[in-house]
């Protein structure tokens, strides 16, 4: 089974990550016997050259993972591995492995973790500043290996990767593998003299190299015919062994050595009509049927073959044949040589159509019944079982939320949503909106909504789905659609739902408190507050909690009692800290009652510092909650008017005006909004845009202006256009007194608004 890291359970808070860590991706991969020895390659690697990047890019079957492990096994210095593949595209899983390979070589600060195991902490402002100081800070060299990197395409996990370059130094490395150019501006790191780039040129095997492969593999040829055969591969590794494997098993005439050839298709042509022919039929079945596997061990192949003994069969492929990859040190478990892989996948397509799914369908089967759902879910994907697909995101997509793993969430979603399955799963759907709702995405909360919207509409027609009907009533109370009274109904329907399906969901409670401060019913609104924080806690539900204690601090200075209201606001933050949570959708309005509180007593350092950590996260609260969004900003337009902030006021004020535009109905806080106007108004003196009065789309944007993301690959990202991107970047520049994008950056990290 795949084995999670025993340093995860130790140092990750609240009993490690939200998803299966495979201890073999933090191996270096075993240099087999017989492998031919890159030794110029490794000398240069080794000398100590100035180039904190390494760049190696070649095509399958160069050598590239070789060369690297032969590197790190013939190195004094400590290597720091990490092996990528598809699910490594959320920044949280990748960043998650990088930190666990760098702890285990020496221990890296506890910060990394906490920001890892957050559920809202951003990766651009929190994640990868603190793990790029951690490389940094190593007391003694290391190299940091990413391995097929090329199987990277999630945008904000290359942006990681660029940044963590900037961090290489004291003679630490990062050497990256792979097929394609590296997730680096290699021009720049070429003009710094940073970067050592090693490609196919230098990894094709010499003459020497190519006998002495042949050699090991068993094969015995005159020298006109291995002269001939390495001209005809072009000194292709790959080429080469599979040659040596054609000869070996089969033998031929003399001088048909020189008939093969070592493109792509012509060793696919080979593996189908020579080499898998010559096998016993037992052993071709074996390897073309377990290379739907990423990762094989004999209990796996025996469930997917549905036939016993492939422990023994792996341990002998692995002595008599280099194609299958060693990925521990106990001969449990083992990968095929990606090529390999490949081509005995495109064989059993041909040879047996429609079997492949049938064999992913098993893997996942026992991946579900060895305690893995994450990995039963990918081999469901694979095998395009939607049904059995979506019952398993049902079952993750929360715990995947509670880590902030929204790149993986989208991935499943966006499966689910191009064969048309989440019409038919309208919890998934609800539970998509509420998450969507709480981290900032308002669009997508819509979208999803809507699905949940249909299938209440067509409640004549379906069958009762009692826990459903409950978490569909408190999506209605948390997006509060049709104002402040049916926000008050949904929420009152969502808890008695939930408390008949067991379910516990303190926000519930907390919708049912805020919805009576819209409808003015204060005193109904403290009781529920009291509950909804007392039941969040023995929940473990800390961002509800935070906020039931922010608003329940809100209705203390309402009635003039302010120690009671500094209290709560203290005991808000204080469960967010322990939480470790730092960047989501509570932070705001904690902040906001924190720095009211602080100015109430004539602290205004400490009421700063909470309106920048307010501002940080001001983006996250949207008219998906236009309760909590316009009320936060309220309070944090309360706060910089009595600083006398008048352009950080008009901002906030604006982005209240937009809020209330989109969502009409919400109560009491149209008054409200009504009155703080009308003070702003009654202010004068001179107005400087600052920092203070970046807009929230503005502050959506600063994060990524720390990253090596291109313009265009910003607008990407943020689904905007070039044009509007630039102009924005203008905006930021200008209220931060920056010229260029450099000075942008160090300007928002002195102001706190970006980490170190």
């Amino acid at each position: 089974m795949s084995v999670p890291c025993e340093r995860a359970r130790r140092r990750f808070p609240a009993g490690g990550p939200s998803f299966d860590l495979v201890a073999a991706k933090t191996l270096a991969p075993l240099v087999r016997p017989g492998t031919v020895r890159r030794s110029s390659l490794i000398d240069r690697l080794a000398r100590g050259d100035p180039h904190p990047v390494v760049s190696v890019v070649a095509p399958a079957g160069y050598g590239k993972t070789t060369l690297l492990s032969q590197w790190a096994e013939h190195s004094s210095q400590a290597f720091a591995w990490v092996s990528v593949d598809g699910a490594d595209n959320d920044p949280k899983v990748l960043l998650t492995y990088i930190a666990e390979a760098l702890d285990a070589i020496e221990p890296i600060s506890e910060r990394v973790f906490d920001a890892l195991a957050s559920p809202r902490s951003s990766v651009p402002r929190s994640v990868v500043p603190r793990l790029g100081s951690a490389l940094a800070s190593m007391t003694s060299p290391v190299t940091l290996v990413l391995d097929d990197v090329h199987m990277l395409h999630n945008s904000e996990c290359r942006a990681a990767v660029s940044v963590l370059a900037d961090h290489v130094g004291g003679g630490s490395r990062l050497a990256l593998a792979g097929r394609d150019q590296p997730l680096l501006q290699v021009s720049r790191l070429r003009a710094e003299g940073r970067i050592l780039e090693i490609g196919p040129g230098e990894l094709s095997l010499t003459r020497e190299q190519a006998a002495s492969l042949l050699r090991f593999a068993g094969v015995v040829l005159g020298a006109d015919e291995v002269t001939a055969l390495y001209q005809r591969t072009e000194g292709w590794p790959a080429g080469l062994y599979l040659a040596a494997l054609y000869l070996r098993e089969g033998g031929l005439p003399p001088g048909a050595a020189v008939s093969f050839g070592g493109d792509d298709r012509l060793v696919s042509e080979y593996l189908k009509s020579e080499f898998l022919a010559r096998l016993p039929r037992g052993e071709r079945e074996f390897l073309t049927r377990t290379a739907v596997l990423g990762q094989m061990c004999g209990p796996l192949c025996d469930a997917v073959l549905e036939l016993p003994g492939s422990a023994a069969t792996l341990d002998h492929l692995a002595r008599s044949n280099l194609l299958l990859v060693p990925l521990d040190r106990q001969g449990q478990w083992y990968r095929y040589h990606h090529l390999f892989r490949d081509m005995l996948r495109a064989e059993l397509e041909r040879s047996e159509p429609g079997l492949m799914p049938v064999l992913r369908r098993r893997a996942a089967a026992w991946y579900l019944r060895s305690g893995l759902p994450e990995r039963a879910l990918e081999y469901s994907i694979e095998a395009g079982d939607v049904d059995a697909a979506a019952g398993l995101v049902q079952q993750l997509v929360v715990p995947a939320w509670w880590r902030s793993r929204v790149s993986t969430i989208q991935r499943w979603l966006g499966w689910l949503e191009e064969r048309g399955a989440i019409e038919g799963h309208p919890m998934i759907a609800a539970a998509a909106s509420l998450l969507a709702a709480l981290t900032g995405r308002p669009a997508e909360a819509e979208r999803w909504a809507g699905v949940v919207d249909r299938w209440e509409q067509e409640s004549a027609d379906r069958a009762p789905d009692p826990s459903t009907e409950a978490w569909a009533a408190l999506l209605r109370a948390v997006l509060c659609r049709h104002g402040a009274r049916q926000m008050r109904a949904d929420a009152d329907e969502a808890v008695w739902r939930l408390a008949a399906e067991n379910i516990v969901a303190p926000v519930a409670q907390l919708m049912q408190g805020i919805a009576r401060v819209l409808c003015g019913d204060l005193e109904a609104a403290d009781m529920f507050l009291e509950d909804a924080a007392s039941g969040a806690e023995e929940a473990g539900a800390h961002e509800t909690r935070a906020t039931a204690l922010s608003y329940w601090s809100l209705l203390a200075m309402t009635d003039g009692d302010w120690d009671r209201a500094a209290a709560l606001a203290n005991q808000a933050g204080t469960a967010l800290r322990r939480a470790g949570i730092e960047d989501g959708w509570a932070t705001p309005m904690v902040c906001a009652m924190q720095a009211r509180a602080a100015l109430h007593r004539g602290d205004v350092p400490a009421a700063r510092r909470e309106l920048i950590r307010a501002q940080r996260l001001r983006p996250v609260l949207t008219y998906a909650a236009p309760h909590l969004a316009v009320q936060a900003r309220i309070e944090l337009a309360r706060a910089h008017l009595a600083l006398t902030d008048l352009a950080g006021d008009r901002t906030l004020m604006r982005e209240i005006d937009g809020l209330l535009k989109r969502r009409p109905g919400l109560g009491t806080l149209i008054g409200e909004a009504e009155a703080l106007r009308g003070r702003l108004a009654k202010e004068r003196g001179s107005i400087i845009p600052g920092a203070s009065a970046l807009t929230a789309a503005e502050l959506r944007l600063l994060p990524m202006l720390s990253t090596h993301l291109q313009v265009h690959e910003i607008a990407a990202e943020l689904v905007l256009s070039p044009h509007t991107v630039k102009s924005r970047m203008k905006s930021v520049y200008r209220k931060l007194d920056a010229t260029t994008r450099h000075q942008a950056v160090t300007r928002a990290r002195d102001l706190g608004l970006l980490e170190e």
